[in-house]
């Protein structure tokens, strides 16, 4: 099983300790492109109009900053860099021991600068958007997406793909073949302020339930209990399911 989650903006770093070890980070086959897109990015940051290209307000001069300092920056685990609503709800510290066994191996990150990383993955703060169009690689997406074609369908196996990430996120990398029959993407109606938080949750509760399921309609059986749920089939071959969650009171 695969559960694919989007990155916060807001991040988390620290004062000491070691930087990223890209040899010992997942997906070792992602280390050339997240090297180019670490180097054109702190380029871009160097530049006085670097909130323009980044697309985000001139007034975030720090996060900018740490884009510059990517190679000795001191390194978090990926479950403790990116913060916010979505990882508060999935709570990844307050698991127990096999509930973050599972979030190990089944939950990767897409990440604009790193591609793709587990939880457990060291990686540095920075400040970037998959949406960026970052001179010296192009869009973003593109970039990434032979990338994670390589190597995310060998994460999902023969389990479902379950999808949380933004649009913005889920066109780096799109299902394809037999598993897109098993994608589904998890969508809260009406309450699009909840929609990071519900996620988070049905991220906690796949991994605590602790069932790999291979088949979509079955995640109902999973998810029943905290969250009211209803599956709607893809619309056309090759497009997700949708898995409507709303949580319980």
């Amino acid at each position: 099983m695969l559960i694919l989650l989007p990155p916060s903006e807001s991040k988390t770093g620290r004062l000491r300790g070691r930087s990223v070890d890209h040899e010992r980070l997942s997906f070792p086959g992602l280390a050339p492109t997240r090297q180019a897109v670490a180097e054109a990015l702190a380029k871009v940051s160097a530049h006085p109009d670097a909130a323009a290209t980044l697309g985000v307000s001139a007034n975030l001069t720090a996060e900018i900053a740490r884009n510059l300092v990517l190679h000795s920056a001191p390194a978090l685990p990926a479950s403790r860099v990116y913060s916010g609503v979505l990882y508060d709800a999935f709570g990844y510290a307050d698991l127990d021991a096999a509930a973050r066994r599972r979030a190990n191996r089944w939950v990767v990150v897409v990440s604009a600068l790193y591609g793709a990383v587990r939880p457990t993955d060291a990686i540095a703060p920075y400040r970037l958007s998959m949406a960026v169009n970052l001179p010296g690689v192009g869009p973003l997406a593109s970039a990434w997406k032979p990338e994670l074609t390589a190597v995310l369908p060998q994460v999902a196996g023969r389990g479902v793909v379950v999808d949380c990430r933004s649009s913005t996120y889920a066109a780096a990398w799109t299902p394809t073949g037999d598993l897109a029959e098993r994608w589904v993407q998890v969508r809260v109606p009406g309450a699009t302020h909840m929609a990071k938080h519900t996620r988070g949750l049905v991220t906690r509760e796949l991994c605590r339930a602790g069932r790999e399921v291979r088949r979509v309609p079955d995640l109902l059986d999973v998810l029943a209990e905290s969250f009211e749920v209803a599956l709607i089939p893809p619309v056309r071959a090759g497009r997700p399911w949708v898995l409507d969650a709303t949580a319980r009171p």
